[in-house]
């Protein structure tokens, strides 16, 4: 295929992947869930599960080899752009007033699902065949494990914001802790990233050049970054374009040494300045990310993801087991962490069911694993599995506790009024 049919196939197949994205996202929209999970399912019914098992020509047709590669690296320009917001709201969200619970929650939250994930699949190993040839087992357990212990803290701002929780215990500790969960989730991430190269000197190059990269950004990017966003008359054009191209040169080089793109645009993101301006900028270049790059990540992320591969007993069970530690480590040992910490069991609660969303966020870890050769296609699909389940959970689990809430005061009330 020359490069300009393949141009031209890659145009249609962007077509069809935003145009199944919306209307997949307003299904999911009617029966309460964000959009991000209509994504999700869209991407995965645009891969091998759905189109490619009933209609595997036009899957071919729409999403030939030549076409993978430029929706691979189209899409991974948004999810760069989309981890700068991710920083940018990451650092925003200080933990004032919520240090002892937000960092009991997200130590639990962080170690539980780590530790049972790692678990699982050292228990599992050599009964189901779902791990990479030739990657350690240590090293596939722990990305498992760091990959459960993700928290998709963009989702989570979202749904605080559109239920109206930001100014109530339960939101601002949920979103504390799990700003708290990402930084940490993320760093454990690029350490398996770094221990799945198996090769010392490959390791002190990605330290070596995440340490210098840190340096860098905080002491010249973070103060000529400020420099630029304040000077006065600047066009919005111009702020824009100095953004993108900080923003791609970190993203070259978090690539360059064996850390990930997304990273180094975490990185801007959290160190960008603050302000009016500075918020503009950020909303400038993420709204086309959100409405047109990342549909387009959903369905690349879909093309690897195959549900017939899980119809097999102990995939199925992997599958099961999975769900079950992701929801039980998070939930769970969230829930315990802010009991513990003296929260009340309807704050307790809610910040369990919150913390335990992955979304969009487990995805990108699951492509970075899949990118550097760390996960099987069949374990890439049950872990895509885990995180649609546990992001369909949050809605329905949060409206049904409000419900229980509501029944148990509306007694309280008939009992006070009888007894008055």
């Amino acid at each position: 295929m020359d490069i300009a049919t393949t141009t031209a196939r890659f145009f249609l197949a962007a077509v069809v992947i935003l145009l199944t994205c919306r209307v997949v996202v307003m299904a999911a929209r009617r029966i309460g869930q964000p959009p991000v999970v209509g994504e999700m399912i869209a991407g995965v019914l645009l891969g091998p599960s759905l189109l490619g098992l009933l209609l595997p020509g036009v899957q071919d047709w729409l999403f030939p080899d030549a076409v993978r590669p430029m929706l691979y690296v189209v899409s991974h320009i948004g999810l760069v752009a989309f981890m700068f917001e991710v920083g940018h709201q990451f650092a925003k969200h200080k933990v004032r007033g919520l240090g002892r619970p937000a960092g009991a929650v997200s130590l639990a939250g962080v170690t539980a699902p780590l530790l049972l994930g790692v678990a699982l699949i050292l228990a599992t190993q050599g009964h189901v065949d779902a791990l990479k040839e030739g990657v350690p087992v240590g090293v596939s357990a722990l990305f498992v494990g760091v990959a459960l212990a993700i928290t998709a803290f963009p989702m989570l701002a979202r749904i605080i914001s559109e239920r109206n929780l930001t100014h109530t215990r339960q939101g601002s500790l949920s979103l504390a802790a799990g700003a708290l969960d990402d930084g940490v989730a993320w760093t454990l991430l690029a350490l398996t990233i770094g221990l799945a190269t198996g090769d010392p000197n490959r390791i002190l190059v990605t330290a070596g050049g995440s340490l210098l990269f840190i340096l860098v950004l905080w002491f010249v990017g973070r103060p000529a970054l400020a420099w630029i966003i304040a000077r006065q008359g600047m066009a919005m054009e111009h702020l824009v374009l100095a953004t993108a191209v900080v923003l791609f040169a970190a993203a070259w080089w978090t690539d360059l040494i064996g850390l990930y793109s997304v990273f180094g645009g975490f990185c801007l993101g959290f160190i960008f300045p603050r302000g009016e301006t500075a918020d503009r900028v950020v909303s400038t270049i993420s709204s086309v990310t959100k409405v047109v790059f990342l549909p387009l990540f959903f369905a690349y992320s879909g093309l690897n993801t195959s549900f017939g591969l899980l119809f097999t007993v102990p995939l199925m069970l992997l599958t099961i087991g999975s769900i079950a530690v992701a929801v039980i480590g998070k939930s769970g040992a969230c829930w315990a962490a802010a009991r513990l910490t003296g929260e009340d069991n309807y704050t307790a609660m809610r910040v369990g069911v919150l913390m335990n969303a992955r979304g969009l966020m487990q995805l990108i870890a699951l492509n970075v694993g899949l990118q550097v050769g760390i996960v099987t296609q069949s374990l890439f699909s049950v872990l895509v599995m885990v995180a649609i389940v546990t992001t369909m959970m949050t809605a329905p689990w949060l409206s049904w506790l409000d419900k229980r809430a509501e029944r148990r005061q509306a007694k309280r009330d008939m009992s006070e009024a009888a007894a008055g």
